[in-house]
């Protein structure tokens, strides 16, 4: 009876480590491994082959993906473009952030050109978003964005403001929590960090590329191809192309209408796709989409 109950007890521990639910990646809500630990293709952190080979998402992977963003974005053209720039932000804050995601993050999945459209489209949002990567934080903000809706399981910290920082202007506690919980790092009890560590403040905005958020698609699925409107995208007008990552950042302000925002984030899109030596593709703008509910 008790080899019984001790092969027992390991069956449904081997049960439980199996229905466990995967541990990072695009299993995970993007989620980053710890402690140097790569994220295979699975979904689950470890070390070796098997989580550091072929299709691993994260962490120092070993088979080198589909490419990185170093590869087709240089430190020279990134400092052209952004000549006036917040000595802040680095072309090695960018490089070692988008690393961390490897082949889960941004310019490394499809051929080239799928690649170079995707990186443009980054560069289009961010350059908006910080005036040229020259604000870190938002200017005169509001208010402290704390949502008490939506406060479990990502509480406000008191006193701590979450208003925009980053590149991507990263707002609101619910995703300074589901960000910083994803990238391992305690910004939602000092959100302030976003704006002290360059590295720190591109994974917020390479992780909001990459995440899904709620009914919305991420960013990057939409520039890769991965997407697929839903017939209530398509009634909505939202088709695959540029225009559905305006939609995505700020579409309640800029999309359905004619908006200079929007019409200034084409037009940094382009100037990418042309740096590129790639088509931009159609559906730019977002001007005749509905915004997501």
């Amino acid at each position: 009876m008790p080899t019984r109950a001790v092969v027992g007890m390991l069956v449904l521990t081997i049960m439980a480590a199996h229905c466990a639910a995967e541990q990072c990646g695009k299993q995970a809500n993007f989620a980053l491994c710890g402690d140097g630990n790569c994220c295979s293709e699975w979904g689950w952190c470890g070390l070796g082959d098997s989580y550091c080979g072929s299709g691993c998402q994260s962490g120092p992977c070993s088979s080198g993906g589909g490419g990185s963003l170093r590869d087709i974005l240089s430190k020279s053209v990134f400092e052209k473009n952004f000549p006036n720039r917040n000595r802040f932000y680095t072309y090695e804050s960018l490089i070692n952030a988008a690393k961390s995601f490897s082949s889960a993050g941004l310019g490394t999945t499809g051929d080239t050109n799928t690649r170079k459209k995707e990186i443009a489209a980054f560069l289009a949002h961010i350059e908006h978003e910080t005036g040229g990567l020259v604000f870190i934080e938002e200017q005169k903000p509001q208010n402290k964005y704390c949502d008490i809706q939506n406060q479990n399981p990502y509480r406000c910290a008191p006193g701590k403001s979450y208003h925009g920082r980053g590149p991507m202007q990263l707002s609101w506690n619910y995703n300074y929590g589901a960000c910083g919980a994803a990238i391992n790092e305690g910004i939602l009890a000092q959100p302030e960090r976003v704006a002290q560590d360059a590295t720190i403040a591109f994974k917020t905005a390479i992780w909001f590329w990459s995440t899904q958020q709620w009914n919305k698609p991420s960013c990057h699925a939409v520039m890769t191809g991965s997407w697929s409107p839903s017939s209530a995208d398509n009634a909505a007008n939202r088709r695959p192309g540029f225009g559905v990552t305006i939609n995505i950042i700020n579409g309640g302000l800029e999309c359905n209408k004619n908006s200079a925002e929007a019409d200034r984030r084409v037009q940094y899109y382009k100037k990418f796709c042309s740096l590129f030596g790639v088509d931009p593709g159609q559906n730019l703008d977002c001007r005749s989409q509905k915004p997501f509910g």
